[in-house]
């Protein structure tokens, strides 16, 4: 009878044609089974084996007290026939769920989540329900790599330049870092995410390379290897962002990411770039305000004629060769040759021209007026004052007034109103050039 009840069926009882125990046997052991199924709890379990051990010790003692009405030798033979293969099988599916235990255990300590999940995918309803907390180990594992892959997807969020993703990611690596056996796995999730930096955007890895070494909350194991590449991804970062602002016009923010490298890495091997790269961009910076100074002039108390800069690339001024930009009103520079003339970044000279105004007469002659009567008409040459400013220097190298000659006394003098006592000659494209050559040594 003890034999029968051996395999928790209560087969014992059966045998001894105690139908009630049986059944209620039967209903205990379902019971305790879904019990631990349920809760995966190690005290059910041990609640298990204790109903085990009661009911064979229960068995063994009705047998002995009822010798006589004990089991004949065909119904021992029939409850070793039922309960060894019963024993024996759930025997079998908790060595085969300590294997797969042991298989989870060894992927987690490999910090391989994939390799864990996909043994712990072999648990079945028969692990569960025989093995269940060995089982629920395993589902732990699982659980938590199911967390670290979140919190790589938050890390991987983090590589566009998303910095409220990486504080989530990071928060989750922690979490999960604090529970014990998770520490190769975790390594595992920040060396893979670490090791995607830099980003091909040198100016997004500078931000993420900030961000991971100012950030001084989290466990050591986490912002120990963060700041590292931190540090190891920031120069070749500082050139790659300042060469991307270069090519996209932005001077000022180039020559600062070039300056922080020399700043916070100046013995890196790009060192020399950086130093280069400050150059350009300070030279750029130097033509941007030049040319948005000569747009603005429009007369000599604006723009670059009010506040002259310089350009430190532009070339040195040599007499008769050099390039002119020209300034200010330009009613009548426009008129020079456009030999005269440069680009600003090629340009040796600003030449900035005022309003013109009357210059020396050149002759008076006589015109009838309207109502027929004779009157004198002074024709003048114009007068423009002229400043000159080295590019290179921004400093002021001529500052004279120029005339122009031009046609005086015409034929027909054409007019409106009451007859002019003063009018301004005509001047040629010749007599422009031969007034301002001087000026720019032509």
């Amino acid at each position: 009878m003890a034999v029968g009840n051996a395999s928790l069926l209560g087969i014992g009882y059966l045998i001894l044609g105690r139908r009630r125990l049986f059944w209620s046997a039967a209903a205990v052991t379902a019971v305790l089974l879904w019990l631990t199924y349920g809760t995966a709890a190690t005290w059910a379990e041990l609640l298990l084996v204790l109903w085990w051990a009661a009911v064979v010790a229960h068995g063994l003692r009705l047998a002995r007290r009822h010798p006589a009405a004990g089991p004949r030798r065909g119904q021992r033979v029939l409850a070793l026939a039922l309960t060894v293969p019963v024993l024996a099988a759930a025997g079998w599916v908790r060595f085969d769920a300590y294997g797969i235990e042991d298989a989870v255990a060894g992927a987690r300590a490999d910090g391989d989540c994939g390799a864990a999940v996909d043994a712990q995918d072999g648990v079945e309803f028969r692990h569960r329900l025989l093995a269940a907390p060995v089982a629920a180990r395993g589902d732990t594992v699982v659980g938590a790599c199911e967390r670290l892959d979140t919190a790589g997807s938050y890390l991987s969020s983090g590589l566009t330049g998303d910095l409220d993703a990486l504080e989530t990611g990071f928060g989750r690596l922690g979490a999960v870092l604090g529970e014990p056996g998770n520490e190769r796995t975790v390594e595992a999730v920040l060396t893979d995410f670490l090791g995607q930096l830099p980003t091909e955007d040198g100016c997004l890895s500078v931000g993420i390379a900030d961000w991971l070494r100012d950030r001084e909350d989290g466990p050591k194991a986490l912002t120990g290897p963060a700041a590292a590449t931190a540090a190891r991804t920031a120069p070749g970062a500082l050139v790659e962002c300042g060469d991307s602002l270069m090519a996209d016009r932005r001077w000022a923010d180039a020559r600062a990411r070039y300056q922080r490298l020399l700043d916070d890495h100046p013995d890196d091997r790009r060192a020399d770039d950086a130093r280069e790269g400050v150059r350009k961009a300070g030279l750029a910076i130097e033509l941007d305000r030049v040319e948005d100074l000569v747009r603005a002039a429009d007369g000599m108390d604006s723009g670059y004629c009010r506040k002259p800069a310089k350009y430190s690339a532009a070339p040195a001024y040599r007499k008769g060769r050099s390039g002119v930009v020209f300034a200010g009103d330009t009613e009548y520079t426009d008129k020079l040759p456009g030999e005269w003339r440069a680009g600003t970044s090629r340009a040796a000279l600003v030449v900035c021209a005022d309003e013109a105004g009357a210059g020396d007469v050149i002759e008076t002659c006589q015109y009838r007026d309207h109502d027929g009567r004779i009157g004198s008409v002074r024709f003048n040459k114009l007068s423009v004052r002229v400043k000159a400013y080295a590019l290179r220097t921004g400093r002021l190298v001529t500052d004279r007034t120029v005339q122009m000659d031009g046609e005086s006394c015409p034929g027909i003098l054409r007019y409106f109103g009451e007859l002019p006592s003063r009018m301004a000659a005509t001047p040629s494209d010749g007599d422009v050039r031969d007034a301002f050559g001087p000026v720019i040594g032509r």
